[in-house]
């Protein structure tokens, strides 16, 4: 009879064991988490990390991947100058890349091209005449060469003088040209850069990114010119 309880009474442990730690998971994993994690997930293909040989060194940044042909959009600031630029897909491959566009200054904008049949993911645009201050905001990036890096964030502030989206989203050097994501994983602002007043090259808790309307407009703008010159 003590055996039998015993066993009863293991049983209903492990039992309990189990629920809880079901539960526990459970509550754990929020719709948000589970968001985040799909965004991430079906964005990543569309990303890629840069890299470009100037005069001091290497320059590193992020591209977005915006034509089946190889087409890629990232800062200009990152392959201005450059001898040569590196772009690493999802995938791991390795391509040279050549400029197509260039916008230079507070525009900071770019377009460049790698030859591949490689078959390419294309990043989504949202519209960013719709974002909200303290909207949620995911980046994902490639901050000092730490490739498909997400950071999570809020929209802090719509700077419509200067034509910029502020956020607390941690971006690093290596983030410019990457996505700043709405949850539904559009690309509403292109990442640019970080406030630093004291020459602390890393995050503060102020970035900046350009508007995706802004940047659907110059991708349209050079695509043209780059059709008439062909």
């Amino acid at each position: 009879m003590i055996n039998y309880f015993k066993t009863k009474l293991s049983i209903f442990l492990l039992l309990m064991f189990f629920l809880f730690n079901s539960s526990f998971a459970f509550e754990y994993s929020s719709s948000e988490e589970k968001n985040f994690i799909n965004v991430y997930e079906h964005t990543l293909p569309s990303i890629v990390s840069i890299e470009a040989d100037i005069d001091r060194g290497t320059s590193g940044g992020t591209g977005c991947i915006i034509s089946k042909d190889g087409i890629i959009l990232t800062s200009s600031h990152v392959i201005e100058n450059a001898k040569n630029i590196k772009v690493t897909t999802h995938s791991g491959k390795n391509y040279n890349a050549k400029v197509l566009a260039i916008l230079k200054n507070k525009n900071d904008l770019a377009l460049i091209k790698i030859d591949t049949k490689e078959s390419l993911q294309l990043s989504k645009f949202g519209d960013s005449n719709d974002i909200k201050v303290g909207q949620r905001v995911l980046t994902i990036g490639c901050p000092f060469g730490f490739n498909n890096t997400l950071t999570t964030g809020i929209i802090s502030r719509i700077d419509k003088e200067r034509n910029k989206i502020q956020t607390d989203a941690a971006i690093n050097p290596g983030c410019s040209g990457g996505p700043l994501l709405n949850l539904k994983g559009e690309i509403i602002g292109i990442n640019q850069s970080i406030y630093n007043p004291d020459n602390n090259r890393s995050n503060i808790g102020i970035g900046f990114a350009l508007p995706s309307n802004y940047v659907t407009d110059f991708i349209q703008r050079a695509n043209k010119k780059i059709a008439k010159s062909n």
